[in-house]
């Protein structure tokens, strides 16, 4: 099988039966892509059906030799595996060669977090006087009491929200259009129903926008990049020195969840992450707060 046939056929799993959003699906052909580019220029046009466990350990060094850093590399590597899981399927190869493949080892960085001191002086250098300012604590109380991803948060629905049945929940459409329920806390709740009740009714709203939780001043969703600006300006106001995100809210979110006790598991389906290997990183605990954890509750000391 010829290379475009190859591809094709991939992205055509990866959207039908894989159900990957077309960004996705794109940034796996461009993984691919490497590889074919790696075939002609250094195995006389192999190929895809041909390549073995040699070639991809060659297209590894490859890599690496162009600069490419291991979690880059890691992340290429990904795309090749399903794409050759995906022949095995189809009845393309015999075998996997990618199967025996091991990947480069990444030195995992840990995610900024920020403190509740630090989260409560952002969330209070809000201008509440504001029609914005009552969305923008509600946003932010979103943020850091359900884990959301910044596009999960400008997406959100009147639709979704369950505040009132005493099974108070959002549905949140995260990566892959994958559905999951969050728990919300009554701070968020009570954000929300500020919101919602008392400010957003009497704003106007544009045609096909009317579900959308969050809206700006002329009715319209937000985009992902107010989010940002707005908690950069926000984390300046209140005086913070670190670079914060939309996404350090939700690392402080699974960060105090972990340090608190709760289930590695539940942050997982919580955050929408689909392997638990990417909710271990959250595992960490500074070494502050483990010796503080011994000297209260160690009888030695």
């Amino acid at each position: 099988m010829d290379w475009p046939s190859a591809i094709k056929g991939f992205k055509t799993y990866l959207k039908l039966e894989r159900s990957l959003a077309d960004n996705s699906v794109e940034a796996y052909s461009r993984d691919i892509g490497k590889l074919q580019q790696y075939a002609s220029s250094e195995k006389a046009d192999k190929q895809p059906d041909k390549m073995d466990l040699d070639d991809l350990r060659g297209f590894i060094t490859w890599l690496s030799e162009l600069g490419m850093i291991p979690s880059t590399q890691s992340r290429v590597l990904s795309g090749v595996k399903a794409f050759y899981r995906y022949m095995l399927l189809d009845d393309i190869i015999p075998a996997d060669p990618s199967e025996l493949l091991e990947m480069p080892k990444i030195r995992r960085k840990l995610p900024d977090t920020l403190s509740i001191v630090d989260i409560n002086k952002i969330i209070a250098a809000i201008d509440l006087s504001k029609p914005e300012g009552g969305r923008n604590k509600a946003m932010l109380e979103v943020l850091y009491g359900c884990g959301l991803r910044v596009s999960e948060l400008t997406e959100l629905r009147l639709s979704n929200l369950s505040l009132d049945n005493g099974d108070e929940f959002i549905k949140v459409t995260g990566k892959g259009n994958k559905e999951r329920l969050v728990p919300i806390g009554s701070e968020a709740i009570k954000a929300l129903k500020i919101w919602t009740e008392m400010i957003r009714v009497h704003s106007p709203i544009q045609r096909g926008e009317e579900d959308f939780v969050f809206l700006n001043r002329r009715g319209k969703r937000l985009t992902r990049v107010y989010v940002f600006m707005l908690i950069k300006e926000l984390a300046a106001l209140a005086g913070l020195k670190k670079i914060v995100s939309p996404h350090t809210f939700r690392h402080s979110f699974a960060t105090h969840l972990v340090e608190g006790g709760a289930d590695l598991r539940a942050v997982q389906e919580m955050l929408g992450h689909e392997s638990i290997t990417t909710t271990e990183i959250y595992t960490h605990l500074d070494k502050e707060f483990l010796k503080s954890t011994i000297i209260e509750f160690h009888p030695r000391s």
